[in-house]
């Protein structure tokens, strides 16, 4: 987890210090989405019953949900990889990084609910900081998206 959190991190990093929108796509798509989205799928579904533990969803067995978002995780991490690897260019990187920032958006919104809806097992407190963290990269992985689009003059509908 804290691996991921380093990527992301990272990725928003390296994409600020960049002084063009475009140039700073490539850092946040394969650092924040590529690296995140692998090391997500190896926490959600090859460590899912230690991941489950910490946050309080342990059922005592496998959680097919859990391991199923753990798979979403691999595709937008390999899809972003390949998006800069093969150079598919800024369309391709920016789609990338805004799919996998609405994903990011909803599971904050998910969290949000869970938490305000009385059925999380840690703490309220606790519980927040995971759930602001995730919308903060959510709006900061579509802001550098949606800003390398308009600098490269891509519109959408033509």
């Amino acid at each position: 987890m804290y691996a991921g959190y380093a990527a992301g991190a990272i990725g928003i990093g390296l994409a600020f210090a960049e002084s063009d929108a475009v140039d700073a796509l490539k850092p946040l798509t394969l650092l924040t989405v590529g690296v995140l989205g692998v090391l997500s799928f190896v926490r959600h579904a090859v460590f899912h019953r230690s991941d489950a533990v910490r946050m309080g969803w342990d059922l005592g067995e496998p959680n097919n949900f859990q391991i199923e978002v753990g798979f979403a995780n691999l595709a937008w991490g390999l899809l972003a990889f390949a998006a800069v690897g093969w150079h598919w260019g800024v369309s391709a990187e920016a789609t990338v990084s805004l799919v996998f920032a609405l994903y990011l958006l909803a599971a904050c919104i998910l969290h949000v609910v869970t938490i305000t809806g009385g059925s999380e097992q840690r703490s309220r407190a606790a519980a927040w900081g995971p759930a602001l963290a995730t919308l903060a990269l959510a709006g900061l992985i579509g802001w550098f998206s949606l800003a390398a689009l308009s600098a490269a003059h891509i519109r959408p509908f033509g």
